[in-house]
């Protein structure tokens, strides 16, 4: 290796930063549920243009989210974020509290 030449970390020293996450979804929704165990869902609302008549329609979806510690509550206003695969509905997990 020349003197000029970096060393580049192997991979299983790598650490995603932000802006290798970019590709990541993330939404802010309102708890619904909090009955099951380390497990929220948030209900997102969004609003867009209806494709025919263009007059904005309100489209709301359920996440089903990971909450590790529990802290969540219903009614709680949280931002979640796209993860891999947890259980079989579980694709986000729960990144902070916004507001109670």
């Amino acid at each position: 290796m020349s003197e000029n030449q970096e060393a580049v970390p192997a991979k299983k020293d790598f650490v995603p930063s932000e802006a290798t996450r970019k590709n990541q979804k993330v939404r802010v929704g309102i708890v619904k549920s909090t009955g099951m165990e380390k497990t929220i869902v948030v209900e997102y609302t969004n609003r867009v243009p209806h494709p025919k008549f263009k007059k904005i329609v309100k489209q709301s979806k359920k996440f089903y989210a990971h909450d590790e510690k529990g802290e969540a509550a219903v009614g709680d206003k949280v931002r979640i974020e796209e993860t891999t695969p947890i259980s079989k509905l579980k694709r986000w997990k729960l990144v902070e509290i916004l507001s109670h």
